[in-house]
């Protein structure tokens, strides 16, 4: 594909349910080669906002451009034709439960033609020992790894074919500290020597200080901050100061519904 300035470009999407807007008016940029992550609280449009770029959901309107790319009212034919050359890391891993583990990391290779099977078996222990997993697991069922086995496979297989654009949805979520962080310096690494763009989501703020170049803050369906990581910390943009330090007081205000016996 030919290189462009911005890998993933969205301009003013919209989306409303029954009424109610969801999305207003996002606009995000991500150059080639850079990990963007989007942040902000439970309800504020981050994963919609994906399922949009990945074309799961319609939007109402605005414009999605990935590699110059168009896509937002693509066919679905010529949609599905087009993500094949994406890596996509779903929150719970998504893999194939009838398929054993070099099945599932090469799934998507193994369509294409002149791929023998031994070539994809070759190439997902390969992309096995990229993420700290031996070649003993390639013969596994998912039904045989644990949640972080299962997790680095997803990411296995999101990353097979150096795809040059990721999209990580919560790559951390439902993991113990340490197996975050191993998913966090596997996630970093890979990504920097495929040289991949990245948009990922996570709730995760230590995910996000590891793995980010650039954060983007939502909030009731708008961008309300986009800046270096390394500013978030320190930002005076209230929203960001009080999701990234975990203060309950500030703009971001949480309903809490309780249930009376």
């Amino acid at each position: 594909m030919e290189t462009v300035e911005n890998k993933i470009v969205v301009k003013d999407l919209c989306k409303s349910f029954d009424g109610v807007q969801v999305l207003n008016g996002i606009n995000l940029e991500v150059k080639t080669g850079e990990i963007l992550t989007l942040i902000g609280p439970s309800g504020s449009g981050k994963t919609l906002t994906l399922k949009c770029i990945l074309g799961l959901v319609k939007p109402d309107s605005g414009s999605i451009l990935l590699d110059g790319k168009e896509v937002s009212d693509l066919p679905e034919k010529d949609r599905v034709k087009f993500f094949r050359n994406f890596g996509i890391l779903f929150q719970r891993s998504g893999l194939f439960d009838g398929l054993r583990v070099w099945e599932n990391i090469g799934f998507r290779l193994s369509q294409q033609p002149g791929m023998s099977k031994s070539d994809v078996k070759e190439m997902a222990i390969k992309k096995l020992r990229s993420v700290g997993l031996s070649s003993d697991v390639a013969d596994l069922y998912p039904a045989e790894l644990s949640g972080g086995m299962q997790k680095r496979v997803g990411f296995a297989r999101a990353i097979a074919g150096d795809p040059p654009i990721l999209f990580l949805d919560e790559p951390t979520a439902g993991l113990d500290p340490i197996m975050s962080n191993v998913i966090n310096d596997q996630i970093f690494n890979n990504v920097r020597e495929l040289g991949s763009t990245v948009m990922a989501i996570t709730s995760n703020l230590l995910t996000a200080r590891i793995i980010s170049d650039r954060i983007a803050m939502l909030h009731e369906g708008r961008v309300v901050w986009t800046g270096d990581v390394r500013e978030a910390a320190h930002s005076d943009n209230a929203y960001v100061s009080q999701f990234w330090n975990k203060r309950k007081d500030g703009p971001i205000q949480m309903s809490v519904s309780t249930i009376s016996a």
